[in-house]
């Protein structure tokens, strides 16, 4: 159950943040990029791939550099190093992690290992491990990996946990890689674009992938510039393995719950920060659950077409870039946007636009069904 000081229901409240992508190495370059309208995907070359892709990877050299200053373990994975990197700058100066909750959101985590024979170094809880010892976090750390929705589910775990009173302060982490093998699968559903993905765009053709590592802080201390993860949904709509419901029901249902838990309105929402991934199911899918919410005329936007889609860590980034903006009172457009491509009304934003952002809505869906709702609030 959630604790309650005197009358008031505990907060969770979103605070540090960082993060380590093709476009920047901390949350501030990051979100300048995207204000810049920069995107990271490019035409490149993917061993075990015939053909070139459109993808949004990391410069390699640019990674050496970062790593080798941060002195990490040299006998990490890539990716193990990606998620020390981003999560540093928000542990290194506190003072204690006793009782400090870790949550790991990946999809995929070390697969290149799998490449190389080596099954051991490909466990994700393995790798959780390795992470949270690196930091010397003393409870066990938490795995969310539930495919695309994972890194704004972690989110909303950590909102829950810290009403429950069960951890001081909660840590995410959220990552994957490009790699031929995510590569092969999109592939496999004929759900990859031909060029850099256009989410809610006429003529989107499907995703563009895309790899990052994230990492944010989550505590009950309110500060000047907190912002509340008001309420919080997950629902799984069981339609399909891969395809979106038709009718957008979990989405809706996610969407409503949240709103309900933050006793807000479609009324008082200001922007929205959707999925966005440009294959033509989910961006209808959307659109629908939009409509059936209310809203429909609400400003939207979608990251991916800067990023890519970066699986399990897209939650969390997008997130991250969401909360910039209500703080700075910018909503970002949406990348390679011209016109509409779904059947049913949706305000996205070809430029941008300033004003108070006062509530937003963060969504996220993915293969299995899942959904998930965010809303978060200034109080």
């Amino acid at each position: 159950m959630e604790k309650e000081s005197g009358d008031v229901m505990i907060q969770a409240y979103i605070q540090e943040s960082n993060i380590i992508s093709p476009l920047g190495f901390t949350t501030d370059e990051n979100f300048e990029a995207v204000r810049a309208g920069n995107t990271g995907i490019q035409q490149r070359k993917l061993n075990g791939i015939l053909e070139e892709v459109f993808v949004s990877s990391i410069d390699e050299d640019q990674i050496v550099d970062l790593l080798d200053r941060l002195n990490l373990p040299s006998g990490a994975s890539r990716i193990e190093k990606l998620a020390i990197a981003a999560l540093l700058p928000l542990v290194q100066d506190k003072k204690s992690l006793a009782n400090s909750l870790l949550i790991i959101s990946t999809t995929k985590g070390n697969v290149e290992a799998l490449a190389q024979h080596n099954p051991e170094a490909a466990d994700i809880p393995t790798l959780a491990k390795n992470i949270a010892s690196y930091f010397g976090f003393e409870k066990e750390p938490m795995v969310v990996s539930n495919a695309c929705v994972s890194g704004l589910m972690a989110l909303s775990i950590a909102k829950r946990y810290l009403q429950m009173g069960l951890f001081d302060d909660v840590y995410v982490v959220a990552f994957d890689e490009v790699s031929a093998f995510v590569q092969s699968g999109f592939n496999s559903f004929q759900a990859v674009s031909s060029e850099a993905c256009r989410p809610y765009d006429q003529k989107r053709s499907g995703v563009s992938l895309g790899e990052a590592a994230v990492a944010c802080y989550i505590s009950t201390e309110k500060r000047a510039d907190s912002i509340t993860i008001a309420g919080d949904a997950n629902i799984n709509d069981a339609n399909h393995i891969s395809g979106p419901s038709r009718t957008g029901e979990g989405l809706f249902l996610s969407i409503q719950k949240a709103l309900e838990e933050a006793k807000l309105t479609a009324e008082n929402m200001d922007y929205i920060v959707g999925h966005g991934t440009a294959t033509i199911y989910n961006d209808e899918m959307e659109a629908i659950a939009f409509n059936r919410a209310g809203l429909s005329s609400v400003p939207l936007a979608s990251y991916k077409g800067n990023y890519g889609h970066t699986l399990g860590a897209s939650g969390l980034l997008e997130c991250v870039l969401l909360v910039e903006c209500m703080r700075r009172n910018v909503l970002l457009p949406s990348k390679g946007f011209e016109e509409l491509g779904t059947s049913q009304s949706i305000e996205v934003l070809k430029t941008e636009r300033k004003g108070t952002i006062q509530v937003a809505l963060k969504t996220a869906s993915g293969f299995g069904g899942t959904n998930t709702a965010l809303v978060l609030s200034k109080d």
